[in-house]
């Protein structure tokens, strides 16, 4: 069976056409969130200040606040109790997980109101914290697609609007892709992170998900950051290619003519990934509130110029509650 490419998929709420193609900046915004389990946890993550840890009834709250101030789209990490992992990382397509739950709540409440993504990788859920299976030290590429696949099959059954591949195992868009077909679920998106660099700027990310590797490091799959356009235009097409619904660049700061290079070189809406050390640099170089949101701004709009469609970012909060009225469109 070829490779289904379906651009539908984009267009097939009005949600998911305020993401992928309005020109207004709050529309592309994308607020990240960690889910885990218990009810009334609402614990703020360390490095991270204003981003938390939070149950299921919490992050409703949460949610039901920032969709009132015009934030429509969310991402999704489930953070696994460290007894429930394992080498197999068998809790990441668990439906009765914190994030499957909470995906099913949430599009119970909103339906095609909002964009529900959810992170498709085994780092949080594997007990020595990589992103794939491993076997003698060495980290499985094929043998890892399989289970990423379920978990993918997975998060769509809960209701997600897109899966996010953020593994960087090579073919797993195809795999996913083709998992998906196989069980009906024809309108499940794919985020690709296509273009992720082993970078020194996910330290706080990896304190909220409980994901860091227990040895070793990911850069056998991530990509270099010494690797040139090349590479990069590379693994975009690949993943365009291999039926990847929305094409992403992290982190983003340090990589705004990669994002212009990748925008330029593919069809798909581009996405830019504002990761958490680029969000603890800025809320810890602010002098005051007002200061921050100028620097935001910027931030956002450079994205913007540098071709990103799609912005994911610990700031959407922030910016949405500022602009909610008016201000930078």
């Amino acid at each position: 069976m070829g490779i289904e490419i379906r651009p539908r998929i984009n267009r097939w709420t009005l949600a998911r056409r305020e993401l992928n193609f309005s020109q207004s900046l709050i529309n592309s915004l994308v607020q990240p969130h960690f889910v885990v389990d218990g009810t009334g946890i609402d614990s703020e993550i360390k490095g991270m200040p204003g981003i938390h840890r939070q149950s299921i009834d919490v992050l409703i709250e949460t949610i039901k606040s920032d969709f009132n101030n015009g934030i429509r789209s969310i991402m999704l990490f489930g953070v696994i109790d460290s007894q429930l992992k394992d080498d197999a990382a068998t809790q990441a397509s668990n439906p009765s997980s914190p994030l499957h739950r909470a995906v099913a709540q949430i599009k119970q409440m909103y339906g095609d109101r909002i964009v529900v993504m959810t992170d498709v990788c085994l780092c949080t859920a594997t007990a020595h914290g990589h992103c794939g299976l491993v076997e003698d030290g060495e980290i499985l590429n094929d043998e890892s697609l399989q289970v990423l696949c379920e978990v993918a099959i997975s998060h769509a059954k809960a209701g997600a609007d897109y899966v996010c591949a953020s593994d960087m195992m090579d073919g797993r868009v195809e795999a996913i892709r083709k998992a998906l077909e196989a069980v009906g679920k024809t309108n499940t998106g794919i985020m690709a992170y296509s273009v992720k660099y082993a970078s020194s700027f996910y330290g706080p990310f990896r304190n909220a998900a409980s994901s860091s590797p227990e040895f070793g490091d990911r850069k056998t799959h991530q990509m270099d950051i010494k690797s040139g356009y090349k590479e990069a235009i590379l693994e975009a097409q690949l993943d365009q290619n291999e039926g990847a619904d929305i094409i992403m660049v992290k982190p983003g700061l340090p990589y705004l003519d990669v994002v212009r290079k990748v925008s330029d070189s593919v069809n798909r809406p581009v996405a830019v990934y504002n990761v958490s050390g680029e969000y603890s640099m800025v809320v810890k170089s602010s002098v005051n509130d007002e200061a921050r949101s100028a620097m935001v701004n910027e931030i956002f709009t450079s994205f913007r110029r540098a071709g990103a469609d799609i912005i994911v970012s610990y700031h959407a909060r922030e910016f949405a509650e500022r602009n909610s009225e008016g201000g930078i469109k």
